[in-house]
């Protein structure tokens, strides 16, 4: 694991805080913090053997939010001296003061221990900011002239963004937090046409809180076989191409972890964020179906459902160990025997809730321009962890007549996260327990209930995955935020697939 980058340890932001949070103190706030942030940023993608983009970006500066007269205040600033962090403190104060005359409830957050000096470093081993671009761009050269010697590729294309992310938080209370996370997101996509259609097969490899390292090949020690794949996807696209479209009607689905990670976003990482079930969040799809009266009734999925928020887990693209508010990060439960028992929650959503008091770590800022908000956790499905959990196999066996999913592609939900429906990458039928080729056009379609109600088994630790994003929107001003979703090859029972082809013709 690295430390701390020394450029970033050299800027003066202790210098800079001090003086805004003294200022602040002596306008008479009730609470102040101050965070200091550069976030760097780097892009490559290739076409067809070329480079296409090579970019670099920087994004440094720092902000100041106080409660004052019962109100927020925020601003800030990017000229790094100690007479412009007065003044953007100075402003803070003065915005509070304008919102206080339109506050009618006091701004409240929920109290926090004391963290003086703390230090946290993602795992990664090599940083890859520090890697040369001719380097990368030469591995992404590589990757899509090796897809294109397939027969049914007629275009392929290979990319890498990748973030270096150093925050230093203070505020009035006595926490001060230093921190820096790397994560990366390369994949790459074949596509070609077939007699009838035009497809594209992409690389099921998740973004990850990792480092360079994550790139190397299984016979280097790596964690992910770049290599199989790469070799695989040609032909799983020309089976693709080939294959008959789905029949619609209802389903047994098994599905693989590169797809339902993004099934859990949607319907149970947004659907149980508090500022949404609560109203104050509706951009970006919308609020939330799972209201306070139903936490701890609601029934959201089969007994065998345990969900968890967790933002200390290794290499997941929202772990962390202070959150923008100075909230040292937990893990706890969202779903408990399929039943709801949690939300996510910041430290102004943290005194929301009857009989809670204490943030989960859920407030992240994508900018230093950008005030903190409630952000999503690194929400996963559990595996079973009994004396013998079932491998994909076993629960492909289980099915006589159904389907295997593998990969994310598009999707869809309402403005309750409620209602949806969701494609893949690859859709393969199962009939008497045996894969039975790919078949075409597929999407599954449920409630949010109905979907996790019907899951009879999830597999074994050896099933469990780490997926993600890392562009998830929320906001307005719009914010992004990566987040990771783990979880097991599940088996749901009855689920509606639709024939997307017949479906866009109706």
């Amino acid at each position: 694991m690295s430390g701390l980058d020394p450029t970033f340890v050299d800027l003066p932001f202790r210098r800079l805080g001090d003086a805004a949070l003294s200022r602040a103190r002596a306008l008479g706030v009730s609470h102040a913090d101050f965070r200091f942030e550069r976030v760097r940023y780097q892009s490559l993608s290739v076409r067809d053997g070329v480079l296409q983009n090579a970019s670099d970006t920087e994004d440094l500066g720092f902000s100041v939010r106080v409660i004052h007269r019962g109100a927020w205040g925020f601003a800030s600033g990017v000229l790094l001296t100690p007479e412009e962090a007065v003044r953007v403190a100075e402003t803070a104060v003065a915005v509070a003061e304008v919102a206080a005359t339109m506050t009618s409830t006091p701004v409240q957050i929920a109290d926090e221990p004391i963290y003086p000096d703390a230090t946290w470093v993602s795992s990664y081993e090599i940083n890859p900011l520090e890697v040369s671009v001719s380097e990368k761009s030469a591995l992404l050269v590589d990757w899509t002239e090796r897809l294109r010697r397939g027969t049914a590729v007629d275009h392929a294309r290979a990319y890498c963004e990748q973030v270096q992310e150093n925050k230093y938080y203070a505020d009035l209370a006595g926490t001060s937090t230093t921190q820096q996370r790397v994560r990366l997101m390369p994949g790459f996509e074949a596509m070609g046409a077939g007699a009838d259609t035009f497809d594209s097969m992409t690389s099921i490899a998740p973004p990850a809180g990792r480092g360079w390292e994550y790139l190397r090949s299984v016979a280097e020690g790596g964690v992910y076989d770049w290599d199989a794949e790469l070799a695989e996807v040609p032909d799983l696209l020309d089976e693709k191409l080939k294959a008959p479209s789905v029949q619609g009607g209802t389903y047994d689905l098994v599905i693989h972890p590169s797809n339902l990670w993004l099934t859990i976003h949607e319907s149970i990482g947004h659907a149980t964020e508090l500022d949404r079930a609560l109203g104050y969040e509706a951009n970006y799809a919308g609020t939330s179906f799972a209201t306070p009266d139903l936490l701890g009734s609601l029934q959201y999925g089969s007994d065998v459902m345990h969900v968890t928020g967790d933002r200390t887990v290794e290499h997941g693209l929202a772990s962390v160990g202070y959150d923008d508010e100075g909230v040292a990060t937990q893990s706890w439960d969202i779903v408990r025997d399929g039943r709801f028992v949690g939300y996510q929650l910041d430290r102004p959503m943290g005194v929301m809730l009857p009989g809670v008091d204490r943030s989960n770590g859920c407030a992240y800022a994508d900018s230093p321009g950008h005030i903190p908000i409630q952000r999503m956790a690194n929400v996963s499905l559990q595996p079973d962890r009994g004396p013998a959990p079932a491998s994909t196999d076993d629960l492909i066996g289980k099915v006589e007549d159904g389907l295997y999913v593998v990969g994310d592609k598009s999707w869809s939900i309402d403005m309750q996260r409620f209602n949806f429906q969701f494609t893949g990458q690859r859709f393969y039928r199962i009939k008497d327990g045996e894969l039975a080729g790919q078949v075409r056009d597929a999407a599954y379609q449920a409630t949010t209930t109905d979907f996790w109600r019907s899951m009879e088994a999830v597999g074994g630790p050896d099933t469990w995955e780490l997926g993600g994003a890392f562009n998830c929107g929320k906001a307005q001003p719009g914010q992004v935020a990566a987040v990771s979703h783990g979880c097991p090859t599940s088996l749901f029972r009855q689920v509606r697939i639709l024939n997307t082809l017949e479906e866009g013709s109706a």
